[in-house]
């Protein structure tokens, strides 16, 4: 491809919803259209507001539930622009494990999502998509996503999905220790690409973006735990 056909490359700031309802009972909340911020989610999400006030913020794209339009609002605000809504941005499918929070389903929610950010995308959560069809939708909006010809584009999602993508999509990015680890509500992962040519990490930011300080340790936050080893349930 020569440098005169290159696309333009857009800085994707991938944002993790701020605190639910389900995040604090420990619940595998998946589907749509999903539980509400608590107060500390609408406090991460003005802190984030805040804290991307600089970032030059053009576009912003939210998924189909409600806790992500939630979390976008004071920074849509703060910039002037209005979220769009995509319906392949949402968090991966619990399946048949869709609100559960006891051990053994969170521990087989968790170890599927091991499986795809290992490379292992043929498995299958159970009720639910595989690897592939999950990349499948999330690539397609991130797609529609860099087609606006804005610089900088905030997309803010679910913290599955944003391990998920970025460590099989961003270059060098399954090797970090931080793909299996913990993305708190309101953590911002920052890339820089385009689809056709490829994407490099700039930024993994897990802790809340407003502070730390606006992290619950006390939540079970199921999606947020780190992914078990191979073989753990």
């Amino acid at each position: 491809m020569s440098a005169l056909s290159s696309p333009r490359p857009v800085r994707l700031l991938l944002m993790r919803h701020g605190q639910t309802h389900g995040n604090v009972a420990g619940a595998l909340d998946t589907a749509a259209p999903g539980l509400e911020l608590t107060d500390l989610g609408q406090a991460q999400a003005r802190a984030a507001a805040r804290a991307l006030a600089g970032h030059g913020v053009q576009e912003l794209f939210v998924s189909t539930r409600i806790r992500t339009h939630q979390t976008a609002a004071p920074t849509a605000a703060e910039h002037g622009c209005s979220p769009v809504e995509l319906p392949g941005l949402h968090e991966i499918s619990a399946g048949d494990y869709e609100m559960a929070t006891d051990n053994a389903s969170v521990m087989g929610y968790l170890s599927t999502v091991r499986s795809w950010v290992t490379g292992d995308l043929h498995v299958r959560m159970p009720g639910a998509e595989t690897g592939h069809e999950f990349l499948e939708r999330y690539d397609a909006d991130v797609e529609r996503l860099t087609t606006g010809g804005h610089d900088t584009v905030l997309l803010v999602s679910h913290g599955a999905a944003i391990r998920t993508w970025v460590a099989t999509r961003v270059d060098g990015a399954r090797e970090r220790p931080e793909a299996t680890q913990p993305l708190h509500n309101t953590g911002l992962i920052t890339v820089e690409g385009h689809p056709r040519t490829g994407w490099r990490l700039l930024d993994w930011h897990a802790d809340p973006v407003g502070g730390s300080y606006l992290e619950d340790p006390s939540a079970d936050d199921p999606t947020a735990e780190p992914t078990p080893e191979a073989g753990v349930r």
